[in-house]
């Protein structure tokens, strides 16, 4: 099997997305596409599944609500219960709406840090890693579409020059 990868470099987004579809019409994989900005519908055109992140950050919230409502009954109720502005403390639930921007803030507070820290994982985005970026061009004003050759780099080349590409590479990959 060839570790070879085909590196097309476009200016534009739109010819980007229309390259795109022709290369998934004529049945090639694209292994990645690196561009200097989120392109609305590219994951679409390429075909990728729709991200289940979603759900971690509901489950995050909950996990912070369930933390809140722990750490409210503990604090307020049970280990130093205090009458302030004539509120009672006998339960939980009699003073839940003095409690409702704590629940707020630690739902959010953990559903957003834990979210970073989950998104870094799954990015392998760790501390101190070195960019994976093949062209620093995409960083700037270009994108850049890979593809890998399978005993087909004449077929690739000439489609990826009729799609618009203004620089073709053959990459050998580490």
């Amino acid at each position: 099997m060839s570790n070879k990868v085909i590196h097309a470099l476009y200016n534009d987004d739109d010819i980007l997305m229309d390259a795109v579809k022709t290369v998934k019409a004529a049945d090639h994989h694209i292994d990645e596409v690196f561009t200097p900005f989120p392109v609305h519908g590219l994951d679409k055109a390429m075909g990728l599944a729709p991200t289940k992140i979603a759900i971690t950050a509901f489950l995050y919230g909950i996990t912070g609500l369930s933390f809140a409502i722990w750490m409210t009954n503990y604090m307020m109720i049970e280990d130093w219960p205090q009458d302030i502005g004539g509120k009672p403390n006998f339960s939980w639930f009699t003073n839940m709406p003095a409690f409702v921007p704590i629940l707020f803030e630690l739902t959010i507070f953990f559903a957003a840090h834990l979210m970073v820290i989950t998104f870094y994982m799954r990015s392998r985005i760790w501390p101190f890693k070195s960019a994976e970026n093949p062209d620093v061009r995409t960083t700037d004003d270009h994108f850049l579409m890979e593809i890998s050759i399978h005993d087909n780099e004449k077929e690739l080349k000439s489609l990826l020059k009729e799609t618009g590409a203004v620089e073709i590479k053959v990459i050998e990959n580490k």
